[in-house]
């Protein structure tokens, strides 16, 4: 993505957000590039796996008898 130097400064909260994303960013003034915007850290990722193993061990001990109290404490750990 390309955008000038204003638009950089106006929307600097949403563009950080894409560059954690994964997203690089030129800033240009008068059409020319002066800047490239990126991570330091990778893009985070998604571990679809993972969460779908989470899930399952979720089931497993809800139909188990776990009491709710129990299972929504741990879900907010």
């Amino acid at each position: 993505m390309e955008l000038g130097v204003y638009q950089a400064k106006t929307h600097l909260p949403e563009l950080i957000n894409r560059i954690e994303m994964g997203e690089e960013i030129t800033i240009t003034r008068h059409g020319k590039a002066v800047a490239r915007l990126s991570s330091v850290a990778p893009p985070k990722t998604l571990d679809v796996a993972a969460a779908i193993n989470e899930l399952k061990t979720f089931g497993a001990r809800r139909s188990a008898g776990a009491p709710l109290s129990d299972l929504i404490a741990e879900g907010r750990r």
